[in-house]
C-alpha cells in the first residue's frame, strides 16, 4: 500500500514515513510546498516593483508567508515527512511567476496574487474540514492560515486585481497552475 494520498499505485519514496494517516502526510508535503512557492512569488514581485508604492503590502503578505513557511518547516520533520522533490522547481517557478506577472504591472501581480490566494484557501478549506486526518491543534493552525491567505486575496482585489489585462485569462492561467503544483506536491 502507498504511503502517499492518493493513487494505490504511487509507490512510496525515502522519506516518507509509515504513517497511519497517509493523507496527513500529502497534505503536509503539499502545504509546505504551498507556501515556500508563495515565498518565492512575492520574492518575484517584490525584486520587480521594489520602488513601487505597493511594496509595504507585498513585504506584509510575504512575511505572512514566512510565518507559515517555518510553522511547516517545524510540521514535516514532526511527522517524519519528506518535503516534495520539486522545491528546487518551485524556487524558480515560484519567483518567475511573481517576477512575470510583476513586470506586466501590478494590478497583473495583484490579478497573481487572487487567483494563488482562491486556490489555496480553497485547499485549506479541504483540510479544515478534515478534523479526524488534521486534528484540532493542526486545525486551528490551517484556519490561521486560511484567514491570512483570504486576506491576501482581499488585498489583490482592493489594488485592482480584475482591471489587469487579459485577468480571466491570466487567472485562469495561473489557478490550473497552482492545482497542477497542488496535485504533483502531494505524490512527489
Amino acid at each position: 500500500m502507498s504511503m502517499n494520498a492518493g493513487s494505490p499505485h504511487t509507490r512510496p519514496l525515502p522519506g516518507d514515513a509509515a504513517l497511519t494517516r497517509p493523507s496527513l502526510a500529502a497534505m503536509l508535503r503539499v502545504n509546505h510546498a504551498g507556501e515556500y512557492g508563495a515565498k518565492r512569488i512575492y520574492a518575484g514581485q517584490i525584486a520587480v516593483l521594489r520602488d513601487h508604492p505597493l511594496r509595504p503590502e507585498l513585504e506584509h503578505m510575504a512575511a505572512q508567508e514566512q510565518v507559515h513557511l517555518d510553522a511547516f518547516n517545524r510540521l514535516l520533520p514532526e511527522h517524519r515527512v519528506r518535503p516534495t522533490a520539486l522545491l528546487p522547481l518551485w524556487h524558480v517557478a515560484g519567483f518567475a511567476l511573481g517576477a512575470g506577472t510583476a513586470l506586466l504591472g501590478p494590478k497583473a501581480a495583484m490579478a497573481c496574487t487572487v487567483a494563488v490566494e482562491s486556490v489555496i484557501t480553497e485547499h485549506y478549506d479541504r483540510q479544515i474540514a478534515q478534523p479526524d486526518i488534521v486534528g484540532p491543534e493542526l486545525q486551528q493552525t490551517l484556519q490561521q492560515f486560511r484567514d491570512e491567505e483570504m486576506e491576501h486575496h482581499d488585498t489583490g482585489l482592493a489594488h485592482a486585481a480584475e482591471e489587469a489585462p487579459l485577468y480571466p485569462l491570466l487567472s485562469g492561467a495561473i489557478k490550473t497552475a497552482c492545482r497542477a503544483a497542488i496535485w504533483i506536491s502531494a505524490r512527489i
